[in-house]
């Protein structure tokens, strides 16, 4: 019995870890770039936009082609770099666990 007790307390721990490195995620920033630092997009927790930048030069009539496609690689840029702290902080929660898959439970990286 003793070993069910230590299992559960470790699956309760681990399940904490796992709640606090998604709180981390929620308040993780992340910024993209593209044109040359012409364009900035930051991104918050899973995705979300919270600031656009774009350089004065860009803002040519005839032009609006060119700044979309800066827009979306710098949007690109930034979710990469967001996906790459996340990931980093589930590896880190999950600990030797990372990696396993383990039937009936999600992946942990």
């Amino acid at each position: 019995m003793k070993d069910l007790n230590a299992l559960m307390q470790q699956a309760q721990a681990m399940q904490q870890k796992l709640q606090d490195a998604q709180a981390k995620m929620a308040e993780t920033t992340a910024e993209g770039t593209s044109g040359g630092g012409l364009v900035t997009v930051a991104l918050k927790g899973a995705g979300e936009v919270t600031a656009v930048r774009i350089d004065d030069s860009l803002m040519v009539p005839g032009e609006t082609e060119i700044l979309a496609d800066l827009i979306v690689a710098a949007h690109a840029d930034a979710k990469r770099r967001l996906d790459v702290v996340n990931a980093d902080l589930m590896r880190e929660a999950a600990g030797p666990l990372a990696g396993m898959n383990i039937p009936g439970m999600p992946k942990l990286f």
